[in-house]
């Protein structure tokens, strides 16, 4: 600006012409400047006025060379609001993004206008999110613009991302990583039992010598897009989703290009992303770089059919028995459906590994899927409707077994080590681990035993079972058996079956074959544990129970009426009463019936145990037959009495390990067939179960001491061990279709069962079939056939063993259910005619040598122990079979050697004796 326009310094505080200058100093809004200004604080209508400025007054520039100023000083509409500041340069209170009232500041210092002017130009941001330009919630929705740069972006990222992977993953090659060891299983001692589960049973055949319906089968199962896809099938991936979701049978996501590439390169089963990630880059390249026959012979011959066959050659012949190139389009869909999972699809079943894969739920499972893949081949076009309807009938089966190390015994012992590795070791060993081999399994199976067990069963086999002389008697005869060491569960003999390589099915696994009066020591833990329920009310109020004594009294009537907790009679949902029965329709010790519980054990008397059931509530029993050891799964409903007499079907392990529980007085071990499994010279699992207490000490020897009697005057005499004392149980069930003998020594406890079974291929129902006439006999009974083998293995097991006593059971519980005698009329009453009973008969096992009803050297006598007197009787007077003295001769039992079940197991056919 030239010299002679410059204008003298304004006095601080400036006027109106100075705000409207926008000179230094100059204050803005209606208020003066601040006191202690130059200038005279009022106001003044004079051009140097301090006074608030006059917005009429429009002299020396106006508001347009304001305006001007305060964009020049980057400050548009500081200061402003009702009244704009004089000096563009100021600064309201409000900030950049407004003033307000007050002016720009002078040379004091800011002024303090708060008005809602401009704001400050802001820089613009490469994504502008949230957006500048939007009020409220548009601010948050991005543009188009940004949506699409970020797609592209993304899209961009990914491409660089895969063709990084795709270059740098590397194909491994075939064979090294599909290449399977032999697992290696040792006896109990840490010698070899038998080497297998690895590569032994794999062989690799060409392209053109697999059946074009094998290839199409899998094809329509599998993989439709197999022949056009380039390893990986997105829209396949979306479908089985999609049919996962509805519930419907799909074809699998992967290809089965990723199948090869999962089983014959990568050699691991693991669905970790990285290791699914490394898979699918590996299918892609493998899809671009091999042809579909390889890839296709490669899945067929390295795949896992079950059956320890490994490829289609191997699976041909543990199926059908044949070449793979012989197979016809039914065994193709066959193979094809167990390639979904040989654990659930196999027909034989995998109950040792999981109860849900029984043979009878496999087959229907197996049935479904083989059926399907026909028709789907017939909707792919690979089957024409009129070869497909050739096949209607499930295809015929071999048996699972081939393998001659696995003959015999030794197929039930290695499935029974491998299912307990498999659910035992917390997912640390995969059935696919198993399937890839190279552990060391070290069992609890002791050689001896396990022979002497399997020579007793064929021992009356042989003698007994001939079914060439009575087809329709001796046909589909069964036998089970487990022996479980009570110190620590393990288990050390099982007989399985004739041979693991013809009968499939472990018979000392869970078979489905009720165990009868083997129930009923349960019952008696329960009372003992819990006591019976004070009758006269509904549960909630009645909770007073009294534990019961083994004398307590029970009535021994036939066709007895059951009593609830109140006293009224049970009856069913149709209003039926329940009447119990007894073995032969027999009652015990009229008229008064009363029989006490340890008689009534001995002589397997239904009536008694039923009611004892009903009063110490059958809740409670079942209770005491889990803490026993047994499982929950394999028990029968506990709604209705006949629970106690044994309609559950738990297996012959199971009940060995449940008695074995009363030998150690009441500590629980479950029981266990592995101890320790080795892998490349580290240990990966290593029993390590402590035993829990079941029952208190007094329970559980008070149980065992009323079996003793069982075994040494009762049903199980034939069970009889020279110089060794035991305890055991007979039980026969409804229709005399099973048979069971469980006992123990304080060293071993056994249980063999025996039934017949027709689980032929052509049976779908698997029906337990009556054994009147079996062997010979007119009904087996638990203490025929199951009780011989018993002693007969139990003799050579314990043989060179030290002899060891039960320990004296402490006294428990009181007498309950005594009634006072009647006293005598002086008028003749009339009185129930007593029953008519059955003659004794001879004991089909002779006589027996009857034990000293004095004690083991070293014991001590309770005094209410009616085996502890020296008068060669009982301590109430009574004759050495118990029966109170005083009354009315007792029926007559069943003869030593009969099982006292019931033969029709009451209305609702509950097993017996």
């Amino acid at each position: 600006m030239s010299e002679h326009r410059r204008k003298p310094p304004q006095p601080q505080g400036g006027g109106r012409a100075a705000a409207r200058r926008g000179a230094p100093g100059a204050s803005s809004g209606r208020r003066a400047a601040p006191r202690g200004a130059n200038g005279s604080p009022t106001s003044s209508t004079g051009s140097h006025g301090t006074g608030a400025p006059d917005d009429g007054d429009r002299s020396y520039g106006g508001r347009a060379e304001a305006r001007r100023a305060a964009q020049r000083s980057g400050a548009v509409g500081a200061g402003g609001g009702r009244r704009r500041a004089a000096d563009g340069a100021g600064a309201g209170r409000g900030g950049a993004g407004g003033g307000g009232r007050r002016g720009g500041g002078g040379p004091n210092g800011p002024g303090r206008g708060r008005g809602r002017g401009g704001h400050e130009p802001r820089k613009k941001r490469f994504i502008d999110y949230p957006r500048a330009e939007k009020d409220g919630l548009r601010r948050w929705v991005p543009s188009w613009r940004l949506v699409t740069g970020l797609f592209v972006g993304f899209l961009g990222g990914l491409m660089a991302v895969t063709g990084i992977a795709y270059a740098l993953v590397e194909v491994p090659k075939v064979g090294e990583a599909a290449k399977a060891q032999n697992n290696v299983y040792y006896w109990n001692d840490g010698k070899q039992m038998v080497a297998t589960g690895g590569e032994t049973n794999r062989q690799i055949i060409d392209f053109d010598k697999i059946p074009k319906e094998m290839r199409t089968a899998v094809i329509s199962a599998e993989n439709k897009s197999f022949e056009d896809d380039k390893g990986v099938d997105p829209m396949g991936i979306a479908r089985a989703v999609v049919n996962m979701a509805k519930g419907g049978e799909t074809q699998g996501g992967s290809t089965i290009t990723q199948q090869y590439v999962k089983n014959a390169r990568l050699g691991d089963q693991s669905q970790t992303f990285t290791r699914k990630f490394k898979e699918l880059f590996i299918s892609i390249k493998v899809g671009r770089q091999e042809s579909k026959e390889k890839i296709m012979a490669g899945y067929l011959n390295t795949a896992y059919y079950g059956r320890g066959a490994y490829g289609i050659q191997a699976a041909a012949r543990a199926y059908f028995d044949k070449d793979a190139s012989e197979l016809d389009p039914s065994q193709c869909a066959l193979l094809a459906t167990v390639l979904k999972g040989a654990t659930y699809y196999d027909p034989a079943g995998s109950p040792e590994v999981d109860p849900a894969a029984s043979p009878q739920a496999n087959r229907d499972r197996a049935t479904k899927r083989w059926r399907w893949i026909l028709d789907e081949e017939v909707k792919d076009g690979h089957l024409t409707a009129a070869t497909r309807s050739k096949y209607d009938d499930f295809p015929k089966l071999e048996n699972p077994r081939s393998n001659a190390q696995l003959g015999g015994q030794v197929g039930y012992l290695v499935d029974l080590a491998k299912a307990y590795v498999i659910n035992n070791s917390n997912g640390k060993i995969t059935a696919n681990d198993l399937q890839q081999g190279g552990y060391e399994i070290h069992t609890t199976f002791d050689r001896d035993k396990v022979k002497k067990l399997e020579k007793s069963v064929e021992k009356v086999r042989k003698a007994k079972i001939k079914p060439k002389q009575r087809p329709d008697k001796d046909t589909h005869v069964q036998f089970g058996g487990a022996s479980v060491n009570p110190e620590d569960g393990a288990i050390e003999a099982i007989y399985g079956g004739e041979d693991a390589t013809k009968h499939f099915t472990n018979n000392a696994d869970q078979t489905g074959a009720q165990v009868g009066s083997t129930f009923k020591p349960f019952v008696l833990a329960a009372a003992f544990k819990d006591g019976t329920r004070d009758k006269g009310g509904p549960p909630d109020q009645t909770d007073e129970r009294t534990i019961v004594n083994p004398k307590s009294l029970y009535s021994g009537k036939n066709k007895l009426k059951i009593e609830n907790y109140d006293g009224s009679i049970w009856k069913d949902k149709e209003g039926k009463e329940w009447l119990q029965t007894n073995d032969g329709d027999q009652s015990y010790n009229p008229p008064t019936y009363q029989i006490d519980l340890r008689e009534a054990m001995r002589e397997s008397v239904n009536s008694a145990y039923v009611q004892l059931g009903m009063d110490v509530g059958l809740d409670k029993v079942k209770a005491a037959a889990v803490d026993s050891g047994l499982k929950a799964n394999s028990l029968a409903s506990a709604n209705y009495p006949s629970f106690s007499l044994g309609t559950s079907s738990p297996s012959a392990i199971r009940m060995a390990g449940a008695y074995s529980t009363f030998a150690s007085s009441g500590e629980q071990n479950d029981p266990y067939s592995v101890k320790t499994v080795e892998h490349k010279g580290n240990t990966v699992y290593q029993h390590d179960a402590p035993p829990k207490r079941a029952f208190d000490k007094s329970v559980a020897d008070n149980v065992t001491d009323v079996l003793r009697t069982v075994v040494e005057k009762g049903t199980g005499t034939s069970a009889q061990l020279s110089g060794r004392q035991v305890a055991g149980k007979t039980g026969t069930t409804d229709g005399n279709k099973s048979a069971w003998f469980v006992g123990y020594t304080p060293q071993l406890s056994t249980a063999i069962s025996m039934y017949r079974l027709d689980d032929n291929e052509g049976n779908k129902k698997r029906e337990f079939l009556e054994m009147f006439g079996t062997g010979g006999e007119e009904k087996i009974h638990g203490a025929s056939f199951p009780a011989q083998i018993w002693k007969d293995y139990m003799e050579q097991a314990l043989k060179g063993q030290r002899v060891k006593n039960f320990p004296v059971p402490e006294p428990i519980g009181q007498v309950v259910g005594e009634t006072p005698p009647p006293a005598p009329s002086p008028t003749p009453s009339k009185t129930e005619e007593p029953e008519k009973t059955p003659s004794p008969t001879p004991s089909d096992t002779g006589p027996s040598p009857s034990p000293s009803d004095s004690p083991e050297p070293g014991e001590s006598c309770a005094d209410w122990d009616w085996q502890c007197n020296n008068n060669g009787g009982n301590s109430e007077g009574g004759d050495s079979e118990g029966n109170t003295g005083g009354q009315s001769p007792p029926a007559t039992p069943d003869p030593p050697g009969e099982d006292g079940g019931n033969s029709d197991g009451g209305i609702f056919g509950g097993p017996s004796g």
